[in-house]
C-alpha cells in the first residue's frame, strides 16, 4: 500500500504519517498543508474530518487546480497550503483507491 521505500524519502515527515494508514476518523489538520488556521476556516465550512476533504477533492476528479482554486477562494487557504494538501490528497488516493 505504501509506494516504494525511494519515493517515501523525499516526503514531508507529516506526509509519510498522513499516507501511513486509512483516513479513518481523522480530524482534517491532519492532512498535510493544513494549517491551524485554515482548518479553522473549514471546519466553520463543517469540514472536520480529513475524509470530508478528501469527498471535495474525489468530487472535483482528483483535479488539482480546481481543487486547490477552491481552497483558495472558498477556504482562505495560502497558495502553498493548497499546493501541499491537494498533493496529499492525491498521494493517499494513489496509496488507497
Amino acid at each position: 500500500t505504501l509506494r516504494g521505500t525511494k519515493e517515501m524519502d523525499h516526503m514531508s515527515p507529516r506526509l509519510r504519517a498522513f499516507l501511513s494508514e486509512p483516513i479513518g476518523e481523522k480530524d482534517v489538520c491532519w492532512v498535510d498543508g493544513i494549517s491551524h488556521e485554515l482548518a479553522i476556516n473549514l471546519v466553520t465550512k463543517g469540514i472536520n474530518k480529513a475524509y470530508i476533504l478528501l469527498g471535495q477533492f474525489l468530487l472535483m476528479h482528483k483535479n488539482e487546480a480546481e481543487f486547490q482554486r477552491w481552497l483558495i477562494c472558498c477556504c482562505g487557504a495560502t497558495e502553498c497550503e493548497a499546493q501541499q494538501s491537494s498533493n496529499c490528497l492525491k498521494e493517499w488516493c494513489a496509496c488507497f483507491l
